[in-house]
């Protein structure tokens, strides 16, 4: 498989790695989660992302990895442990990292993330933004210097505050979720760019959008939250799939294989035969030029999201969004109702 240089870092990393949300009892547990790590390493597979917040995805990675001698890159983060979690608690964070390294079953982490903290409100990361200072960091620095981490990252979901947080230089790498696939690109114009000048490693993160890239909907059923437009889009993105033939998860990872300002993509399967058509797909190498403008025509439909819409399209299930919730307005297309907050 071929592996691309991480940013700063002294890494070689696969184009394709583990993403552990699924490595964990959310999916098949250790016992399946072994089976995925073993042949993920047998097709060129370095590297693994999980998360204290990923259900018990560290201790089922450390419990499937046992014995695995081969090299293995592991990213781990910072964030929601212990509870109530308090980021500016030095003492606190330090126990998180400890958790981590003992239920990994690992001397030290190779990449260290601060995870989310560009949600507006959500936890009080930082004591200064400018120069960028607080607890996380003064642990960073610590834990390098003992030999604990290795390298250190933001994971995030916006790209506003995130930009500003790359911008700061004191990070190695950055992961970018839902802001980088076949129609999401705001981070093309945003994170790609401050990443690059401080020469970060770049991991993109939910390249299928959390399912419902590769899972169709009748848009002609359109909830009140989903703009036309958006619909419009993702009708003639489902019509370029069928013209093509080409199934929507080979076309979703093919397209960000094409940007060399990514290392590596987090794939998150339950299955090994998830994990081999992922691996089959991605070694048929970028889009074709003709395919790629194609798709961009049809990203540039809608380049900015609404504000409505939810960062994961929750196609399929209820929802209320931001305002429709005030007008008191459900919307029924499923059984599973989502608030956004």
């Amino acid at each position: 498989m071929e592996k691309r240089r991480l940013g700063r870092t002294d890494l070689n990393i696969s184009i394709l790695s583990i993403g552990g949300l699924y490595t964990s009892s959310l999916a098949g547990g250790v016992a399946e989660t072994r089976r995925i790590m073993r042949r993920s390493i047998e097709l060129g597979i370095n590297a693994i992302d999980t998360a204290p917040a990923y259900a018990d995805s560290e201790k089922t990675v450390g419990e499937a990895t046992t014995g695995i001698d081969a090299p293995l890159i592991v990213t781990t983060k910072l964030g929601g442990r212990p509870q109530p979690f308090d980021p500016q608690d030095i003492v606190k964070l330090r126990y998180s990292v400890d958790e981590s390294l003992r239920l990994l079953g690992r001397d030290h982490i190779d990449i260290l993330m601060v995870h989310e903290p560009d949600r507006p409100l959500q936890y009080p990361w930082w004591t200064r933004y400018d120069p960028l200072e607080g607890p996380a960091l003064d642990l960073m620095d610590e834990l390098k210097a003992a030999g604990k981490i290795r390298y250190t990252g933001l994971a995030g979901t916006t790209v506003t505050e995130m930009s500003s947080l790359v911008g700061s230089g004191r990070f190695d790498v950055v992961l970018t979720a839902f802001n980088y696939n076949a129609l999401f690109r705001e981070a093309e114009t945003t994170i790609f760019p401050a990443a690059k000048q401080h020469d970060m490693g770049i991991v993109a993160g939910s390249t299928f959008g959390q399912g419902f890239l590769t899972r169709r909907t009748d848009v002609t059923q359109r909830p009140i939250w989903l703009a036309e437009k958006r619909a419009e889009q993702l009708q003639a993105y489902y019509d370029l799939l069928d013209e093509l033939g080409m199934p929507a998860y080979e076309l979703c990872l093919r397209f960000v294989i094409g940007s060399p300002d990514v290392s590596t993509i987090p794939i998150g399967c339950k299955t090994i035969e998830q994990l081999e058509s992922s691996v089959e797909a991605a070694s048929k190498g970028p889009l074709s030029e003709d395919v790629l403008s194609r798709l961009n025509e049809i990203a540039a439909m809608l380049p900015h999201r609404p504000y409505e819409e939810p960062m994961i399209l929750p196609l399929g299930k209820d929802y209320v969004g931001p305002g429709i919730a005030n007008m008191g307005a459900a919307v029924q297309v499923g059984k599973l109702e989502l608030t956004n907050r």
